[in-house]
């Protein structure tokens, strides 16, 4: 099988296309013809080698695939060959509270990703998808599909009627997006691009923010709920938006804390956090039972994810590219055989 390896942490230009044995399925695991993946920052991250000493190289790299089952080990139930499949993000996650070892075995990081044409899985890591998908859209859920749904439906508590904004157009914040008008609440997403700010429009944001040409963004949300403060931000700009987040933000509300893109800041406004008693709640994917949950809505709402463009496996670094331009709206895929 074709497989791309990053032998060196030196970006996308260290991965090489190279060719090695199929793997077989033990016990308890399923063999899956990977169909499409998609990319998410955390894989611009793993290239350099930002993870330091927990990131295994050689690697392949990339975390979340949709394919079809090719053969099954002994002991595997409820899946057969031709069954589409989905991978869940923390293979060793099943539910409760997060650990050191729930956490361990993530593919694309600690362990070999799915940027190839066969990948093994156990049996616990791999969900049917939902029927009304391909297998791009189905690759997108994984890693950025089920942050969102941390997010918005575990740690955000919203209600009907519930105020939520988003920032920019990744995958993160579409799907946030997305699901918070499931859930009835009113959206207001930011983007520094009025082509963008139309889309997140068709896509059900209620009100938008271009946060180029309106700086203090965090005052204009307030504005827009009527003064009270949303009462979730989907963060993640991390530091460099912080302060503009918490601003935003009504007094006992929630910032969910999922990405770093922002870069730092040099004053936080950590008294405002205590004086409105915030929560800042930090968001790491979830776990399986989480992504079956997440699998069964999205299921029963039909919610279309967006996927911005497919490449080609052939041309897998023109995808990481295209990712680093941030010139993507939604998810960015590469289809394989």
């Amino acid at each position: 099988m074709l497989v791309y390896e990053l032998q060196d942490a030196g970006g996308i230009d260290s991965l090489k296309l190279l060719e090695r044995p199929v793997p077989q399925p033990g016990p308890g695991e399923i063999l899956v013809r990977i169909r499409a993946v998609t990319l998410n920052h955390r894989d611009l991250v793993t290239l350099k080698g930002g993870y330091g000493s927990r990131q295994k190289i050689p690697l392949i790299p990339v975390s979340d695939a949709a394919g079809t089952v090719e053969a099954i080990g002994s002991g595997v139930t409820g899946f057969k060959p031709g069954d589409r499949v989905v991978n869940g993000f923390f293979p060793n996650w099943l539910g409760g509270d997060p650990s050191e070892q729930k956490f361990s075995g993530t593919p694309g990081g600690r362990a070999d990703g799915v940027l190839c044409e066969y990948r093994a899985f156990p049996q616990r890591a791999l969900f049917h998808v939902p029927a009304h998908l391909s297998d791009a859209a189905a690759a997108a859920l994984p890693c950025a599909g089920l942050t969102a749904w941390s997010a918005i439906v575990k740690f955000g508590g919203l209600r009907p009627g519930s105020t939520v904004l988003t920032q920019g157009t990744g995958g993160v914040s579409l799907f946030a997006l997305q699901f918070a008008k499931l859930c009835g609440a009113r959206v207001i997403a930011t983007s520094s691009s009025e082509e963008k700010i139309a889309k997140l429009r068709a896509l059900g944001a209620d009100a938008t923010i271009n946060y180029r040409t309106t700086p203090e963004w965090g005052k204009a949300a307030r504005a827009l709920s009527e003064d009270r403060g949303v009462d979730l931000v989907v963060e993640v700009g991390g530091a460099g938006t912080l302060n503009q987040s918490i601003r935003a933000t009504r007094l006992g509300g929630t910032l969910a804390m999922i990405g770093v893109l922002a870069g730092p800041a040099d004053d936080l406004l950590l008294p405002l956090v205590v004086m409105q008693q915030l929560r800042l709640q930090g968001v790491t994917v979830g776990s399986l039972e989480d992504f079956r949950n997440m699998l069964d809505g999205i299921a029963l709402h039909r919610m279309q994810p967006v996927v911005d463009k497919v490449f080609p496996f052939e041309q897998a670094r023109d995808a990481f590219a295209y990712l680093a331009s941030g010139r993507h709206f939604g998810k960015v895929a590469i289809a394989i055989g």
